[in-house]
């Protein structure tokens, strides 16, 4: 018998079950709290801030408070300055920071017709009241972006601004908070289905598991541990889902494979 010479067929590759870390960043950035970062100012706020469709990072900040008055103070009208954007759980942990996303770059103000037009692009995004006064106690900032940082679970990813901006928030981000307080308040069936979902390795006696959060691909739960650590885990869909309107029956599928099958499946 010989050997066959053949080549082996190769291995698919795994399917992803999570977010990429440009995909989770656009997803932070499109949380409300937000800081400006810059000489001499240690952490400023914005009063609203996007990403729009065209790719243009905006903020809108107070025309007579320190962010502002430090860009029309430097002598080119560029502000090397930071963007910190804080996404924090809307259940209560121990540790209630899930992820934070800094965007660096040189903030310019708009002002006349460039300030009109972005004010435009930003509320298709964003519809704030903040941009109601723009040009009337309010000012658009423009950050030309030059590096994205990810912080989460304990690590650091850099995002090349282009794979940033290409990306998009997941489809879940608006309905995430009001789902994950409704499982965690009224659920706790629910709940502890998806902790059996947990490898029991992973489990101590006196850990609490919380919802931590929800996107396409799944649930994400914090084990909290009776000796003060914790431990994040995901527990996905069986495939990723493309809007809010497709949540529910994900959650019903997952649901049904914790309890081993559910009646007519």
């Amino acid at each position: 018998m010989t050997r066959s010479t053949r080549p082996a067929a190769p291995v698919p590759a795994a399917e992803p079950v999570r977010p990429s870390a440009a995909e989770r960043a656009r997803t932070v950035v499109a949380r409300p709290a937000a800081a400006v970062c810059a000489a001499g100012i240690d952490g400023s706020r914005v009063l609203a801030h996007t990403v729009t469709a065209d790719g243009r990072v905006l903020l809108v900040v107070p025309t007579d408070g320190e962010v502002c008055t430090a860009v029309r103070h430097c002598a080119d009208g560029d502000l090397a300055a930071l963007l910190l954007v804080t996404d924090h759980a809307p259940v209560p942990l121990r540790d209630p920071v899930r992820a934070q996303v800094w965007l660096s770059g040189w903030l310019t103000a708009l002002a006349g017709e460039d300030a009109h037009e972005a004010a435009l692009a930003f509320a298709e995004v964003e519809p704030v009241a903040a941009l109601l006064d723009v040009g009337r106690g309010n000012t658009l900032l423009v950050l030309e972006l030059a590096e994205v940082v990810l912080g989460e679970s304990g690590a650091v990813s850099e995002i090349e601004p282009e794979h940033f901006l290409a990306a998009a928030p997941d489809p879940l981000v608006e309905v995430e908070e009001q789902a994950l307080v409704h499982l965690d308040e009224a659920h706790p069936e629910e709940l502890a289905l998806l902790r059996s979902r947990i490898p029991a390795r992973w489990l101590g006696r006196g850990d609490v598991v919380r919802p931590l959060g929800l996107d396409r691909w799944g649930f994400r739960l914090r084990i909290e541990r009776s000796r003060g650590c914790c431990r994040d885990v995901r527990i996905p869909f069986a495939g990723p889902v493309g809007s809010a309107e497709e949540l529910a029956p994900a959650i019903h599928r997952l649901m049904c494979a914790a309890r081993g099958g559910c009646p007519g499946h």
